[in-house]
């Protein structure tokens, strides 16, 4: 790709912008000729089950099976960048590089995509029970659409990790959105096998931010912020997806119904596409597509200086290469994903069965979430300040005591202080977990592959979720004790592996990692 480098103007995307932007127009066209049909079922207390789509429907869907790859083929760059070209050169900003303007305008957009990023898949929770009363399906068939989701994320999370990489990261989560965006119609789909299409399309394109987002801000901010920045943004987004999932099931849900949930997507998309020109691309992507403006621009901008590489027998390189971190990564990834997507997810059901009333049980959760609110404060502070590595390794560890609590005989566990301590640990462990993981992922691999690094931990911590749904299919659920004393040995062995295996990123320069192996 050619860009001018004679203009200072950031291009959004490159010579194939017509192309995009009538992708867009067909994919936002589509979208609209959607809206009739909901507007007739709203008259008919929002239900489509059964109702024939009408030819608007049927025109809008072909423009938006026209406008996605149309959209996607004009985002994309001529020329792939081949492994190891964007890495020739590295750049980072001074020791001394104080957060200006354009970094806060960037950790806000990029915020604000991870909240729409996690609300979208959030909104399951509170889908579900329409959907079901709708069509009429029982629990285990209603599980079907949790688990193409959760699949969705996962394959998301390897593939625009992937994308990141070669294509560029600002191309990578535009890709995402433009996906994103096309997939509301999944509210407007008269049939549970059309939700469930749209559901695994919708988890795709959740499942390729936040490894995107945390790829991109290691590499443009200032070396003494970026630690902090990372665990408070990402835990930001998705404590507010959360909340922005609930507070739009409790406005939209009992007026519009349960379809309305996914139909936000749509605006919250081309909002995001919209704010999409104030998310930089990667320096050494910029570099290797020869636009020498927009590297110049985004130089200023953000404090970025050409850095020499280290020589070839750097003292950083492990004796093991990546490997035996990225084993340790993924283990802790994989056994967080069971104990938030299997155990804290099982919790309620189980706390029920030992005698708890429902109200009584969610009480009992809500106090243990209360105690673990400052979790991601905390992490973030402790990464900053103490040590990346050990903060990891202390999360995870405090998430095996919270195991072993569970495994403490039922008549011990019914004194509800220590009930309340045990969840409480668990919640305080996985928060901070997940808080540091992806961002001390993100801090220890090459700018050649580490979009396609975080995918890998990003998938890896969603896997759970797709095997917990896959066994509740099944019907299998196992009691607290069971689950606990499944997870706890792996769970304790990742909290080794890194110890070992890990590397501590506090303080240290990203082009020190360009010299070490993939």
């Amino acid at each position: 790709m050619t860009t001018a480098t004679t203009s200072s103007r950031t291009m959004l995307i490159g010579e194939r912008a017509p192309w995009f932007w009538a992708g867009c127009a067909a994919i936002s066209l589509g979208v609209l000729l959607h809206l009739p049909m909901l507007v007739m079922a709203h008259r008919m207390s929002n239900h489509l089950s059964g109702m024939p789509m009408d030819p608007e429907m049927l025109v809008g869907m072909a423009l938006i099976l026209v406008g996605v790859p149309l959209a996607c083929w004009g985002a994309l760059p001529r020329h792939r960048v081949r492994r190891g070209d964007a890495a020739t050169q590295s750049f980072e900003a001074p020791d001394d590089m104080p957060l200006n303007r354009w970094h806060l305008i960037t950790l806000l957009v990029l915020t604000l995509g991870l909240v729409i990023d996690v609300m979208k898949p959030a909104t399951l929770g509170f889908v579900l029970p329409g959907l079901r009363q709708e069509y009429g399906i029982s629990a285990s068939q209603g599980a079907l659409l949790p688990f193409v989701a959760l699949t969705g994320t996962t394959v998301g999370s390897f593939v625009w990790g992937w994308l990141a990489d070669v294509y560029g990261r600002r191309v990578s989560i535009l890709l995402s959105t433009i996906l994103f965006a096309s997939t509301a119609i999944c509210g407007a789909m008269p049939s549970f096998e059309w939700n469930l299409l749209m559901c695994f399309l919708m988890g795709c394109s959740a499942g390729g931010m936040l490894p995107v987002v945390y790829t991109l801000l290691t590499e443009i901010m200032p070396p003494r912020h970026r630690s902090w920045v990372l665990v408070l943004v990402g835990g930001t987004g998705l404590v507010g997806g959360y909340l922005a999932a609930s507070g739009a099931a409790h406005a939209l849900e009992p007026v519009f119904g349960w379809r309305s949930l996914w139909l936000q997507g749509f605006p919250t998309g081309l909002l995001l596409l919209a704010l999409a020109r104030f998310i930089p691309e990667t320096p050494g992507f910029l570099l290797q597509q020869k636009r020498t403006a927009e590297l110049q621009q985004m130089e200023r901008r953000f404090g970025l200086r050409p850095v020499a590489h280290a020589p070839a027998d750097t003292p950083h390189k492990p004796a093991l290469g990546n490997a035996a971190l990225t084993t340790a990564l993924v283990v802790a990834a994989l056994c967080w994903s069971f104990v938030n997507f299997g155990l804290l997810l099982w919790l309620p059901s189980d706390l029920q069965a030992r005698g708890y009333s429902a109200a009584i049980a969610s009480g009992l959760l809500a106090k243990s979430s209360l105690i673990a609110l400052p979790t991601i404060a905390i992490a973030a502070f402790t990464y900053t300040r103490v040590s990346s590595k050990w903060t990891v390794v202390a999360t995870i560890i405090l998430t095996t005591l919270g195991l072993v609590g569970a495994l403490l005989p039922a008549p011990v566990l019914s004194w509800e202080p220590l009930l309340v301590a045990v969840i409480a640990t668990l919640i305080v462990g996985t928060n901070g977990t997940i808080a540091a993981l992806l961002p001390y992922t993100a801090e220890n691999y090459p700018t050649r592959v580490r979009g396609r690094a975080t995918g890998l931990v990003a998938g890896s911590s969603k896997f759970g979720g797709v095997a917990v749904q896959l066994a509740a299919l099944g019907g299998f659920i196992p009691t607290l004790i069971g689950a606990a004393g499944a997870l706890l040995v792996p769970t304790l062995l990742s909290a080794g592996m890194i110890a070992w295996a890990g590397r501590e990123t506090r303080g240290r320069r990203l082009h020190d990692l360009d010299q070490l192996p993939a």
